[in-house]
This record gives structure tokens, sequence and C-alpha cells, in this order.
């Protein structure tokens, strides 16, 4: 009985350290390719501008709680949009700082301007919402108050709500301008390598997003109008609406050529805080959403959800790998203690104890780790030469990549195992309010 529990248990951990190696490579080529044919497909050889049959008024809806730092830059920029036609409805969400009083002062000198204030802070989701019923067109850009938009992006949006009336949302973009520290640099490269990356791909192989960057996302009225707008008990909000419209059979797309220069945290505090309110924002998708295959005609989201699910399972059987390389480095530590103390009481040579790590290490095909870092150099590379014509500078920040899967991956895996007993302890309905995240550092 006890050697067939230990030989259930090899297995287990066998089927675990496989899993663990494999699926992230699997994945990555996956990525690749799919990014590749998205390439071939609507990039190669078409950056000219956007030819529109119409200008259509647009309303761009801007956020904001405690931005005093760069709500003014943030709000000029956008005043200075080459687009005939567009209206800038800020919502000062209760800021506690002075963003409500350098609103109204620039709403005072610019008609396209207008500004909402709450009294409290409600929460991003009823600041979206409540610009939303506000605005006084059919088409709603949503971004975030630091985000300095493109001055020739909303066309690009326009073209394809004119092409296709079932498309619901365009998601943009979005460029890393805090580049001034390692976290930073990372982070410039990861928008490339898998915000950019995976979006190119999951529009070829499921012709669904899972997520619509609310940094930068367009959408149509009568589309948010079909799903209720925003929700205002999810953590990510723009993970659930772009899952709301694709259940409403809405098309949720990703324009490269919209781009966003964003700012991202460049601390270690600022950088677990927000990875972690991604990864709850996450297992809230698969909570809400987890009836979708008694209905078949949610089928073409089916994908989507299994793939996080994957990923999920991924982080925990990382997690568990890890705990077993640090018990059994404990163990050797210990048995090499204990050699160095019969050494010196005896003449006999104790042998090494062999240890679950070299067995599961034997279970790797040879050279497994050039293996995975080839494969993660080689995503970067491509990621990187596919936004370069967004970012001109961006190839420069490649050599940095090589520290990404050694700190990122890490950070993403703890985040998700932390955020399980958050996400399933937190109570249900419970509006999802925020506070002003690290910005990062000017470069």
């Amino acid at each position: 009985m006890s050697e067939e529990l230990s030989y259930q248990a090899l297995r287990f951990i066998k089927l675990l350290f496989g899993f663990t190696y494999y699926y992230p490579l699997f994945m990555a080529y996956l990525w690749v390719l799919g990014a590749f044919l998205f390439y071939l497909r609507y990039e190669f050889r078409k950056s000219d501008f956007p030819k529109i049959k119409t200008w259509p008024k647009v309303s761009i809806i801007v956020p904001c709680y405690n931005e005093e730092e760069h709500v003014r830059e943030g709000i000029e920029h956008l005043l200075a949009m080459r687009y005939p036609d567009y209206e800038i409805i800020a919502v000062n969400d209760g800021s506690r700082d002075r963003t409500g009083a350098i609103l109204d002062e620039l709403a005072r000198d610019n008609d396209r301007l207008r500004v909402i204030h709450h009294a409290k802070n409600q929460g991003k989701a009823v600041g979206l919402n409540t610009a939303a019923y506000l605005a006084h067109s059919d088409y709603i850009i949503g971004i975030d108050c630091d985000a300095l938009l493109d001055h020739d992006v909303i066309p690009w949006f326009i073209r394809h709500f004119e092409a296709n009336p079932q498309v619901g949302a365009i998601t943009g973009n979005p460029r890393i301008r805090t580049r001034s520290t390692l976290l930073g640099r990372l982070q410039v490269g990861e928008f490339s390598s898998l915000v950019g990356l995976i979006k190119r791909a999951q529009r070829v192989f499921y012709r669904q997003l899972f997520t619509a960057s609310g940094v930068i996302t367009a959408f149509r009225r009568s589309a948010l109008q079909d799903v209720g707008y925003w929700s205002q008990d999810m953590l990510t909000e723009d993970m659930d609406i772009t899952w709301k419209l694709q259940l409403r059979r809405w098309d949720v797309i990703f324009e490269p050529h919209a781009l966003a220069w964003i700012r991202m945290p460049e601390t270690l505090k600022g950088l677990w805080k927000q990875r972690l309110r991604w990864a709850m924002g996450g297992l809230q998708i698969i909570g809400k959403y987890k009836g979708i295959f008694l209905n078949w005609r949610t089928y073409p989201v089916w994908p989507l959800f299994f793939e996080h699910i994957l990923s999920v399972l991924w982080a925990c059987s990382v997690t568990v790998v890890l705990a077993a390389y640090c018990f059994d480095l404990l163990k050797f530590v210990h048995h090499v203690i204990l050699a160095a103390l019969t050494i010196s009481t005896t003449s006999t040579t104790p042998t090494t104890p062999t240890t679950s790590v070299e067995m599961m290490t034997s279970m790797l095909p040879e050279y497994s780790g050039v293996i995975i870092g080839t494969t993660c150099l080689l995503q970067m590379l491509l990621s990187m030469l596919l936004d370069h014509r967004y970012d001109q500078k961006l190839l420069r920040y490649y050599v940095w990549t090589i520290w990404y899967p050694f700190g990122f991956w890490l950070v993403n895996m703890f985040t998700i195992i932390v955020a399980i007993p958050k996400t399933l302890l937190r109570k249900r309905g419970l509006r999802a309010r925020w506070v002003s995240p690290d910005r990062g550092v000017d470069s």
C-alpha cells in the first residue's frame, strides 16, 4: 500500500512539474504565432492614416482621484487632440487634494471641458457611469487621468465603428513613459511582449479579448447601454466590461495604432498593489462568469475562460514546486551537516541521499533553463519588433528583458496566490473604490 502511494505521489509530482514547465512554453509560442499572423493581416504595410466618412462627436471620459500632480498635463494634452468635434468630461471622484480646483480652473478657459464633482469617493466605475450618462455623443473614450493620448488617436477608433456596427469597443495600445528605473524598463518590455502580443494572439485565435485596457478604450454608447455600463463591485472594471460586451455578442477588438502614453508603478510596493488588484480582478471574472458553460451561446468566450483558469493553476503549481525545492534544500543542508558530523567521528563516508528535487529535475529535458530563457528572449524580441513602429526607442530596452522572468513572473505568481483567499473572503457586492496608484518617476 505504501509503495502504491509513493508511486502515485511521484506520478503526480511528475505531472505537476511537467505542467509547470511546458505550459508557459506552449503559450509563449502560441502567442508569438498569433501575434505574427495578426501583424501580417492587420499591420504589415498598413500604416496609412485612416480615412473616415464622417466625423461624429466623441466624448472622452477622464475619472480622477487625487491627481493634482498629473491632471493639468493630461487635460491640456487632451485639449490639443486633432479632431474637430469632441468633448472632455472629467470626473473628480471626491479627491482630497487640489484636483477639483485645477479642473474647475481649466474648465473656465475651455468650452470642451466639463467637470463633474462627486462629494465623496464612489469608485472608478461610478465615475465612468456618471460621465457616460451625461455624454453628448454616441462614442465614448475612457482613459486614465495620467494617460497622454496620441493626438491622432480618435480616427483610428472611428474607422472601426463605421466599418462594423457590431463593434462595441476598441482597445488601444498603451506605451510606458516611466522608464527611469529597472522596474519601469522591465514594464516597457512587458507591455509589448505580454499585453500587446497576447491581445494580437487572442484576436487571431479566439476572436475575443480577455481585457480591453481601461487606460485607453473606445466604446459604442449603445453597446454600453445594452450591457448596463460598468459594474460597481468589480476591482478591474475594464475586464468586466469586456466580458459583458462579448457575452452579448458585441465585438471587442485591438487597434495597435491607437497609442496612449501611460505611467506605471516604479516601486515594489506600488507594483505589488497593482498586480494584486489585477489578480483579484481576474479571479472575480472566474467567479462571476463560471456559469457560462450552462449556455451554449456563450461558446466564443470559453477558450478565454479555460486559458485564464490554466494560468491560475500554473501559478499554484509553480508555488508547490518552489515549496518542494525549498523543503528539499533544507533537507539537503540537514544531510550535509549530518555528513560532516559523521565524517568527523567515523572513517565511513556516508552517501548523499537522492532528493525529490533531483528526481523532478531529471524529468526535464536537458538544458531546460536555456530553452525557457531563449523562448522568453525570442518572445520579447518579436514583440518589440512588432511595436517598434509605434515606439521608436523601444528596442533599446531589450537588454533589460533578461531580468523579466526572474522578477515579474514571481511577482505575478505570488499575487495570484495571495489574491485567491482575498477574493474568496471579499464581501459580494462591495463597491470597488480606488486610491491614487503609484505613477512612477519621469524619465
